[in-house]
């Protein structure tokens, strides 16, 4: 094989050709992925608060999606897979709740105990005789 041979510097290219598929990318076969469809109402309302919100969001939707439950144990194995201590957890957590997109029941010593609702029906129920 001639080293200057412009060719041996190519990329490797999957089955021989040079198209990119059009599909999205798929998960290999035991790899972990998020099922769907989520709202999107809901992913932007989660964006857009502070800190890892979002984050914690994302893992209670990979729960749901395992567990086949709107309903679920915050795990922090979850949590840490997406660098969120459970410090972090709990704040992001507290802050999707006062965003009415998930309620939470905690016990001690326990995991808690959330299920997500749809985006804008627990601000609806959070609202006081004031607002």
């Amino acid at each position: 094989m001639d080293p200057f041979d412009p060719k041996s510097l190519a990329l490797p290219t999957r089955g021989g050709g040079c198209s990119v598929s059009r599909k999205p990318p798929r998960h290999r076969q035991g790899e972990k992925f998020l099922k769907g469809p989520i709202p999107w109402e809901w992913l932007t309302e989660a964006a857009k608060q502070p800190g890892k919100a979002f984050q914690v969001g994302i893992a209670l939707w990979f729960l749901a999606g395992i567990k086949g439950s709107r309903t679920v144990a915050l795990s922090g194995s979850v949590l840490e897979d997406f660098g969120v201590n459970r410090y972090a957890a709990y704040r992001g957590l507290k802050v999707l709740e006062d965003a009415g997109l998930v309620s939470a029941k905690r016990h001690p010593g326990r995991n808690p105990l959330v299920t997500i609702l749809d985006a804008g029906e627990g601000q609806t129920q959070a609202k006081g005789p004031l607002d």
